[in-house]
């Protein structure tokens, strides 16, 4: 077990008994079988599409705990990859199966759509920079004199193309999505990520928090049906703001990665790798809001 600057963290896993089929930004990825994988949450983070070499305590556990809860809460929505494994079901050795424990899924084995699906409820960090310089947020028109975090009129959908660990996810239009993965599943995704939103942003906002923007990824099974795979609605995978501090034309304090990006645009890092140790200030405080945002959706 690779750890780092806290003794329970897990910076990189090790695990000899399965075959490793790639390190993510976030996630380990290990073979089980022709059906199934591994899928380890470490406690890396990545700001701005860099590998921060500091991991946040417990952080995997804690995204875990409240992707599984998300994925148990909108299953009606749509199936997603979750299978029915358990870590006692794999050939693993006691020190590995204490590396997983609480931070692992066993998932089938998809084909992963090369787009992101991206919903906006309200209009913050590239969305707002988009819509100052063109009236717009990816090429939806907006009305005109919103502020900076002002809630939009209704949520939309704003696709990107898939990166590599290192690259810049970049938007695309929804007809260059229909182009890439064909017009009826962009439908179908566009029409999923809505609902999904619609459903999470609604529970959420009755514990007390606003989901400001979130990101789903979506596979295809043999049959060619859609599921919905990765993680869902976690503080790495969507901005969460508390409703109490909430208010537009300020950008409205954060549950998510939001405050380690807030420290480093205070830094003259030129945001490409290496990216800089982070004190353990800001490394206990970024835990603290994970553990927060966990708590207040989740009991």
């Amino acid at each position: 077990m690779n750890t780092n600057s806290h003794p329970s963290s897990v910076l990189e896993t090790h695990i000899t008994s399965l075959p490793l089929i790639a390190r993510g930004k976030v996630r380990d990825i290990y073979a089980v079988d022709d059906q199934h994988m591994l899928i380890v949450t470490t406690d890396r983070l990545s700001a701005f599409d860099v590998i921060m070499p500091t991991p946040i305590p417990q952080k995997g556990v804690i995204l875990t705990q409240v992707a599984n809860f998300w994925f148990g809460l909108l299953h009606d929505v749509i199936p997603n990859h979750l299978s029915n494994l358990t870590l006692d079901d794999l050939p693993l050795t006691a020190d590995e199966k204490a590396q997983l424990q609480g931070r692992s899924i066993i998932v089938k084995r998809l084909k992963p759509l090369p787009v992101e699906a991206i919903v906006r409820g309200y209009l913050i960090g590239s969305g707002w920079k988009d819509y100052q310089q063109t009236g717009a947020v990816c090429g939806i028109e907006l009305p005109a004199g919103l502020q900076m975090a002002d809630r939009l009129p209704e949520p939309i959908f704003t696709p990107s193309s898939k990166a590599d660990v290192g690259d810049h996810d970049i938007n695309i239009s929804f007809a260059e999505m229909q182009t890439r993965i064909g017009a009826d599943l962009a439908e179908q995704v566009r029409s999923v990520s809505l609902e999904l939103y619609r459903q999470a942003a609604e529970y959420a906002l009755k514990r007390g928090i606003i989901i400001a923007d979130t990101k789903f990824e979506f596979g295809l099974d043999a049959d060619g049906k859609l599921v919905l795979i990765d993680e869902i609605l976690t503080p790495d995978s969507s901005r969460f703001w508390p409703a109490d501090q909430y208010k537009p034309g300020i950008s409205p304090p954060s549950f998510d990665k939001q405050f380690v990006r807030d420290y480093l645009e205070t830094l003259d890092w030129g945001k490409v790798a290496p990216g800089p140790e982070l004190p353990a200030e800001i490394m206990e405080k970024t835990a603290a809001k994970y553990r927060e945002v966990a708590d207040l959706l989740t009991k």
